[in-house]
């Protein structure tokens, strides 16, 4: 019997280096284990593909995932973007659309779909993925902090809505993490200052467990030895 057996997590953004990260670990405590990502995954576990910036697609994902699996115990909201280049003042609509959309209203659209049920049962665990970035304001990163920034507000606004039914939500500020396109864009850093997903998938499985239960709000920097 693992840790979370018994439980079901689902995972957004279950097919990026992070997500699958976090999908292997749940599964390896036992979990049963829900992935939504924009490519479906052949790998055992229940899969689907919505929009994440559409509040429907979110709902009836949702509702797959609860008659297939059953009621969501856990919500890791991994799925997010990155993208810098523009000034404030140079940004595009559609620059700061993707960004918001995929960083903010995922967020936000996946917690309209799951809290309800997590109501009802009065329990849940949250864990959003927001980013160092979120806590300042950078040159030509303004949107993506500004999304950044949305994250860190929802999880402390639920997590005063929510921590008196049982809720607990909780966010996680990396740095930089240890993926083939990080390197990739960065070859001549030094790498074992990063943080690997498997390292960042314990920490998101231990904000989801019973230890965490008295954490609410919080906005936890990862950032290794970067």
């Amino acid at each position: 019997m693992g840790e979370f057996s018994g439980k079901v997590v689902t995972v957004t953004g279950a097919a990026g280096a992070l997500g699958r990260a976090v999908v292997e670990h749940f599964a390896d405590a036992g979990a049963t284990v829900a992935q939504l990502d924009v490519i479906r995954l052949d790998n055992g576990h229940f899969s689907a593909t919505p929009d994440l910036t559409d509040a429907a697609a979110c709902q009836a994902a949702v509702s797959a995932i609860e008659k297939e699996c059953g009621p969501i115990d856990v919500l890791a909201n991994i799925a997010g973007g990155f993208a810098m280049g523009e000034a404030v003042h140079e940004t595009s609509a559609e620059t700061w659309d993707f960004l918001m959309g995929l960083n903010a209203h995922s967020v936000l659209n996946m917690a309209r779909a799951v809290v309800p049920s997590m109501l009802e049962r009065r329990g849940g665990r949250i864990i959003n993925i927001g980013a160092g970035a979120g806590q300042k304001g950078m040159g030509r990163m303004g949107a993506y902090s500004a999304s950044k920034s949305v994250v860190i507000r929802l999880t402390e606004s639920m997590a005063e809505e929510l921590k008196s039914d049982g809720i607990n939500v909780n966010c996680i500020l990396p740095s930089i993490i240890d993926t083939p396109r990080n390197r990739e864009d960065m070859p001549d850093a030094d790498f074992d200052a990063w943080v690997t997903p498997r390292a960042m998938a314990r920490v998101v499985a231990f904000l989801a467990s019973e230890a965490a239960s008295p954490i609410h709000g919080a906005a936890l920097p990862v950032s290794g030895l970067s």
